[in-house]
């Protein structure tokens, strides 16, 4: 069972919870679009996307391409996928812009015609750096639930 951290006596900024919150809304329809490229491009490019049920990606250049097998797989398919991320803590860490989060995501797919299903339920955890003005993943940490 994931160890769950002390909820600290302060929140983080309002303007900060927004910019992440942001960021996280982006990022995941770029992704549901099939923006794979884009979608990649919110990873620093030595990023790691590290799932329980499938092993760490390093780099941009690698999560690009195994997020592009799974759109295509998606798209062959004929199914809408959708992410919903929600129960989200932001941490800042440090003065140069590390900021830690936490939060629950699901996964649901819908077929043509059909009812939406839940395909994965999950609790991530990132480590983000300032870009630029925004933001971008340098370690996603990824369990399904069930699966520990």
């Amino acid at each position: 069972m994931t160890e769950v951290a002390a909820v600290p006596d302060q929140a983080p900024d309002g303007s900060l919870f927004q910019q992440i919150q942001q960021f996280y809304a982006r990022q995941m329809r770029l992704l549901d679009h099939g923006a794979v490229e884009e979608w990649a491009d919110t990873f620093t490019e030595d990023g790691v996307f590290d799932q329980n049920v499938a092993g760490p990606l390093t780099g941009r250049a690698t999560i690009a391409v195994a997020a592009q097998k799974r759109v295509d797989q998606i798209v062959a398919e004929g199914i809408t996928r959708r992410h919903w991320l929600g129960m989200l803590e932001v941490d800042p860490q440090d003065e140069q812009g590390l900021v830690r989060t936490r939060y629950y995501a699901f996964s649901m797919a819908t077929e043509r015609g059909g009812r939406p299903q839940i395909t994965a339920s999950t609790y991530a955890e990132d480590s983000l750096v300032r870009h630029e003005g925004g933001w971008l993943v340098r370690y996603r940490r990824v369990t399904h639930d069930g699966t520990t």
